[in-house]
């Protein structure tokens, strides 16, 4: 019972904390907006997420916009990964010419703005690689996010224990099915907490591809706003469903992190 006690303590304070701070910003916008004489129109705001027609529900413009936003981040990172594997791979390995190429990779995309190599991709590459808005936007992320997680996988690597790549070849375990079944597992396990924030920030960045007129969430928010001149309430819904998508990740990573501390 008191170990029950101990443990409900924790989230009993984190619960107080949120609500008094959803309470203060409550107050702040009530305020702000009673001095701007801002009429709020919540009522309003379901109707940009589904809409009953014809004995069914279909989904509306903000739920089309999360399902492009959900569709390019699935796509992008899987990419990502490829990308950031393949990069790590060689800074680590023997050859010279792939330690320059992947450094050279790394520091141009690190140093450089994401909004500045969309353009490029768009207005310059794209049209020369004959590849659509979609792809372009792909590509884009893929490379600005694969740069970050390319080192994260490299410093996970490098935690490994020198014994275990020894051991994969004294098994005669093949270079692939070493790192298969061996060496990525337990990059993985390492770096998942690095990896959450990866995937989090490739969540957030999919808003940036909006100004390639890409219909993601933010794009379909941006227009709502314009077309019923609500700000408040569209974009308090656009960042309350940013908000959902990356505490889900966050807590799909606590409950692998805490499966794979069981041996799972």
């Amino acid at each position: 019972m008191s170990l029950m006690l101990k443990m409900a303590k924790p989230l009993l304070s984190a619960v107080l904390q949120i609500a008094v701070l959803l309470m203060g910003l409550s107050w702040i916008l009530h305020t702000g907006a009673q001095a701007m004489n801002y009429q709020w129109q919540w009522q309003r705001v379901p109707d940009y997420l589904f809409f009953f027609e014809d004995g069914r529900w279909y989904s509306a413009e903000l739920i089309d916009g999360l399902l492009v936003t959900l569709k390019l981040t699935l796509i992008s990172g899987i990419a990502t990964l490829i990308l950031a594997l393949c990069t790590a791979l060689l800074r680590l390995s023997d050859s010279k010419v792939g330690r320059f190429l992947s450094f050279i990779y790394i520091e141009v995309i690190r140093n450089t703005p994401l909004l500045v190599q969309i353009y490029l991709l768009y207005f310059v590459f794209g049209p020369y690689l004959g590849i659509d808005r979609f792809s372009t936007a792909v590509l884009a992320l893929a490379l600005f996010q694969g740069a970050y997680t390319a080192e994260v996988i490299r410093s996970g690597l490098l935690a490994v224990d020198k014994g275990q790549f020894e051991a994969c070849r004294t098994l005669g375990l093949s270079r692939v099915n070493a790192y298969r079944y061996i060496i990525l597992p337990q990059v993985i396990k390492k770096t998942l907490p690095s990896l959450t924030n990866e995937a989090i920030s490739l969540v957030k960045n999919t808003s940036i591809v909006s100004v390639m007129a890409i219909f993601d969430l933010t794009t379909e928010g941006r227009n709502i706003v314009s077309d019923t001149a609500m700000p408040f309430e569209i974009w308090f819904t656009v960042a309350a469903i940013y908000l959902l998508i990356t505490l889900s990740l966050s807590g799909l990573a606590a409950w692998l992190e805490q499966r794979t501390r069981k041996g799972h």
